[in-house]
């Protein structure tokens, strides 16, 4: 079987992007980390790929908001490459820039399901600075939600994931919340709603959302971060007969992997 490819997205202030591969190739993935002049260029071609990953770090210096000049970059010039993307049933992630990123893009949450107008990559919802007014480091529980999201199939009720970020608050009018409530598209909480569990102060708790077909994922916390038992903060603490080998994020990456091989190849 061939193997699932899959595509790393780089640009000026882009870190978090070696992580990121090593969690693709610990999956069984193939890698590329591509930097976006050489999609908009054509020299390396999307379609070639099978998943696209937008990882974490300061794209642009997060200059003006947060992840906005990268998604309007992608807007402008990848369009019709990331309409066709997403049309061919592949698959895309984005980890905290990247999260910021998919939604001033647009390609999170997605076309309204209560309006066929609504045009393809218009933002309807936000990540705005912490309610703490300050970057944000530490680990946090997540509560699993129930939803379609290819990425967290299987994926254990509680979670425990590195949160780093200045603007993590995701924040939406209230009919957009009441969507994404009723597709199921949220798809990680912060396990309670006060601070530091809740480190940015975000809308009902969430910490990410897919869009209504689960193809695209969207989250704050890094997975990447946790993809061994060594990864763990009190990792010398762990009982050697209750600690899993494999971190609590590694599992997202090989969700994504294997329904490649299932569904794509």
């Amino acid at each position: 079987m061939t193997t699932p490819k899959v595509l790393i997205l780089r640009t000026a202030g882009t870190n978090c992007d070696a992580e990121t591969d090593t969690a693709f190739r610990l999956a069984g993935a193939e890698t590329a980390l591509v930097h976006i002049q050489n999609l908009i260029s054509g020299k390396v071609n999307l379609t070639d790929y099978q998943i696209l990953a937008i990882p974490g770090g300061f794209s642009y210096g997060d200059d003006i908001a947060a992840g906005i000049l990268l998604a309007i970059e992608m807007k402008h010039k990848l369009t019709d490459m990331l309409n066709r993307f997403v049309a061919d049933g592949k698959l895309v992630i984005g980890i905290c820039n990247g999260f910021q990123v998919l939604v001033r893009t647009g390609l999170l949450p997605g076309m309204s399901s209560s309006d066929s107008s609504t045009p393809e990559m218009t933002q309807r919802t936000t990540l705005a600075m912490n309610t703490s007014a300050r970057f944000e480091c530490r680990w946090v529980d997540l509560e699993t939600q129930e939803s379609p999201c290819v990425f967290t199939e299987g994926v254990k009720p509680r979670v425990y994931l590195p949160v780093a970020h200045a603007e993590g608050r995701f924040t939406a009018p209230t009919d957009v919340l009441a969507e994404l409530e009723a597709n199921h598209q949220v798809v990680f909480r912060y396990a309670e709603s006060e601070y530091p569990i809740n480190p940015n102060g975000s809308d009902a708790d969430i910490a990410g959302i897919c869009d209504a077909t689960g193809r695209i994922f969207g989250l704050m916390p890094h997975p990447e971060r946790f993809l061994t038992k060594w990864n763990h903060p009190r990792w010398t603490r762990l009982a050697d007969n209750t600690a899993s080998e494999e971190g609590d994020g590694l599992v997202i990456f090989k969700n994504a992997v294997n329904y490649v091989k299932t569904n794509l190849l």
